[in-house]
């Protein structure tokens, strides 16, 4: 039974054991629903007209609107009604054209099982940093025109506006990440009309402006790894401490796997199995865990590297992560003997320079005993690609010719023997 609803008739109500309604007498459509609880919330309830739809809307609680005001709201929702309008998509279309940068992101990197925390902290990283005074507007504000001058200010001047030269590398990344979050603020928030949020991509204004970076190349010289082996075993002979005999291990294990760093740092030595000849990633970059061969010289480096209790990792450091990350200094002395600036990354371009062009290993191969995603299709559809003890010879191979070679280095009179078949 409808009765006007006035501030005494509401203040009257009592809760039952479920929800409630009241309609209005007044104003057909409008009422009040009381919660067992006692809580009073007006809402509003009509058809829209030409779709045959049923619309309840929530207009809010009784306090924070009297019922008059309330009676107000809902007489605006049922003509929008009564025009075809449904109340709902236009509200759901008010608050996505609310939904910030930063809300965004945070949809985007809480993805259940989606991406590895590296490329988490990559993404709130530019965020929080290259554009932080973006990350609390809507990401509906973001035009043609912000993209292009953040994005030329960035490649000449810096993240932060003070590096000569710029960064165009970062420039790059950082719009890749900004594209990527509002292609998906696109997918994920409709307007009501029930198209996408951001329509066209406002990062593809760069497309033409986008410096074109030549690959990264930096390895060690055919003509410099023996040399460079060959001082790492003896650095390693006169290792002072455990962190810097741990970076010198780390390093040479690196040469003799291609790892990537992060991998190589963090392994944990439940993850070697030194008697089966092999050494397990659970999550490597590229998401497909994989067992990796070991070389006899690889067993005997990881034979001799001392455990510490109480630390998981096989290249353990007294630092917060409880094992070596950066080798930095190690790498400066390394970069002497080769003769260039070597980084951590470009020791895995040297073990695959070695595999292809000195030991004439298929490049499907080296691209699994570099963890790479390959795309040869046999190999693809038909190898075991999850364990790969069977590119133990392969493995063999590679750190035998760094042996000759250091060999070499050191002035040893060595002839090469032929390779078995």
């Amino acid at each position: 039974m409808a009765i006007k609803l006035t501030k005494t008739v509401v203040d009257r109500f009592k809760p039952g054991p479920k929800d409630e309604f009241h309609w209005d007498a007044e104003v057909k459509g409008f009422g009040a629903r009381v919660t067992p609880k006692g809580k009073v919330t007006f809402v509003v309830q009509g058809r829209v007209e030409g779709s045959g739809k049923e619309a309840r809307i929530t207009i809010g609680a009784y306090g924070v609107f009297t019922v008059d005001q309330a009676r107000d709201v809902a007489r605006e929702h049922l003509r929008s009604m009564r025009m075809g309008n449904d109340p709902r998509d236009t509200k759901r279309q008010s608050e996505s054209m609310q939904v910030t940068l930063a809300s965004v992101m945070e949809a985007y990197v809480s993805r259940p099982g989606k991406l590895k925390e590296t490329s988490k902290w990559a993404i709130r990283r530019h965020v929080t940093t290259t554009f932080e005074a973006w990350q609390d507007k809507p990401v509906v504000s973001i035009t043609e025109d912000m993209c292009k001058t953040r994005y030329r200010e960035i490649l000449t001047k810096g993240l932060r506006g003070n590096r000569e030269g710029g960064s165009p590398g970062q420039a790059n990344q950082a719009f890749s990440v900004l594209g990527a979050l509002l292609n998906y603020a696109g997918r994920q928030h409709k307007r009501a009309d029930g198209s996408p949020l951001i329509a066209h991509n406002p990062v593809g204004i760069l497309r033409d402006d986008k410096v074109r970076l030549k690959p990264r190349t930096a390895r060690i010289l055919d003509n410099k790894v023996g040399a460079a082996w060959h001082a790492l075993t003896e650095w390693r002979v006169t290792a002072h401490n455990r962190d810097t005999m741990s970076s010198i291990d780390l390093v040479r294990f690196l040469m003799l796997t291609g790892l990537r760093i992060s991998e190589a740092s963090s392994l944990k030595w439940s993850q070697v199995h030194l008697e089966d000849g092999y050494f397990h990633l659970p999550n490597p970059k590229n998401s497909n865990p994989v067992s990796m061969p070991l070389s006899t010289q690889a067993v005997e480096l990881l034979k001799a590297r001392p455990t510490v209790d109480d630390n998981p990792f096989v290249f353990p450091s007294w630092g917060k992560l409880g094992h070596i990350k950066d080798p930095r200094d190690l790498m400066k002395k390394l970069s002497e003997v080769a003769g260039s600036p070597i980084t951590p990354h470009a020791l895995r371009r040297t073990y695959t320079n070695v595999a292809l062009r000195s030991c004439r290993i298929e490049k499907f191969r080296v691209d699994m005993l570099t963890n790479h995603i390959t795309r040869d299709v046999t190999a693809e559809h038909y190898f075991d690609t999850t364990n790969l003890q069977w590119l133990q010879p392969e493995a063999q191979k590679i750190s035998d010719w760094l042996d000759l070679e250091a060999a070499k280095a050191a002035g040893a009179n060595v002839v090469a023997l032929p390779q078995r078949a």
